[in-house]
């Protein structure tokens, strides 16, 4: 993710703002938005992403049972999506929805796709009036690689010379660098995605230069890999530690001394030989959970002449 780029720099001692980086904050403790912009090679360099925007909602209390935070997050994914596509009134939409449905930490695209206001097929002359305040939008579930033998990139860009969408909503899950991001927190990107690059595997792309098409990628993070588990574990030794040592002491300077990325960095090469990626033990609710709030943030933003509870209505 990109956020959590950003705060690498930061934790290395890198407080001010770098050169071709933009960033800007705003909400509450509740719902946090971050807009993380990239504007040249010097910000790319930095942070290791391409150029672009990166906006990142995060909502720590989304995994309980609040029904106040899954509304305030999906209309925040709504205005978010507006502001990187603009009025989508009229316009042809394509949301796909990558990942294996049958393993939870990865079906979250599947998930979302199933529960969209698909309306492109009714189009036509004689349902004329009844898409009056609708958009057309149409939604695809490719599977993976590993089960069609063929490449996602492949599939989604026969699908784009046919349909002709004005844009493609990509939306896949993440892997993060922190626990209590699993579930919480949705990233959205105009830069597109390799699918699989946050285990490691390297997907062909899905972005605006290989479809020629506005791409936006939404990204919510299902795993976290063994590494970040250990080295937050670490952490928290430290910590304990630290707390319990004498400032004149020693140890205590050792401890506080310690270079928190470079110990992150020793533990992924230690455990590289068997990479371990892990879900929380409520991955069901959460997945259903979060995954219902970017399916209703991306319906508000495709069909904004209708009401929530109208969307609720017809896709119910």
């Amino acid at each position: 993710m990109a956020l959590e780029a950003r705060e690498i720099i930061n934790e290395n001692g890198v407080t001010s703002n770098l050169e071709g980086i933009e960033t800007t904050e705003y909400g509450d403790e509740n719902l946090k938005i971050t807009r993380v912009k990239i504007t040249d090679e010097k910000g790319e360099k930095a942070l290791g992403k391409r150029k672009g925007t990166y906006i990142t909602i995060e909502a720590p209390s989304l995994t309980e049972h609040n029904p106040d935070i899954p509304e305030r997050a999906a209309s925040a994914l709504k205005d978010e999506l507006s502001f990187l596509l603009g009025d989508l009134k009229g316009k042809t939409t394509l949301a796909v929805g990558l990942g294996n449905k049958d393993i939870t930490a990865d079906s979250l695209g599947p998930r979302v796709v199933s529960g969209l206001l698909v309306t492109r097929h009714l189009f036509s002359e004689p349902m004329a009036s009844f898409t009056e305040n609708l958009s057309p939008l149409c939604a695809l579930s490719p599977g993976v690689l590993g089960i069609t033998g063929i490449e996602t990139a492949e599939i989604i860009k026969g699908v784009c010379e046919h349909v002709r969408p004005e844009s493609v909503i990509v939306i896949d899950s993440l892997a993060s660098r922190k626990t209590e991001r699993v579930c919480t927190t949705i990233q959205i990107t105009d830069t597109g995605i390799s699918p699989g690059s946050g285990i490691g595997l390297r997907n062909s792309a899905i972005d605006s230069e290989t479809l020629g098409i506005p791409v936006i990628a939404i990204g919510v993070p299902m795993v976290v890999d063994a590494a970040t588990i250990a080295n937050d574990a670490i952490d928290g030794v430290i910590d304990v530690l630290l707390s319990e040592c004498k400032s004149d002491e020693d140890f205590y300077h050792v401890l506080k001394n310690v270079d928190r990325e470079e110990k992150y960095t020793l533990i992924r090469s230690v455990l590289s030989d068997k990479p371990l990626f892990v879900t929380p033990k409520e991955i069901d609710a959460s997945a259903e959970r979060v995954s219902k709030v970017v399916t209703d943030g991306i319906n508000r933003a495709v069909h904004s002449n209708i009401s929530s509870d109208d969307i609720s209505a017809l896709t119910s």
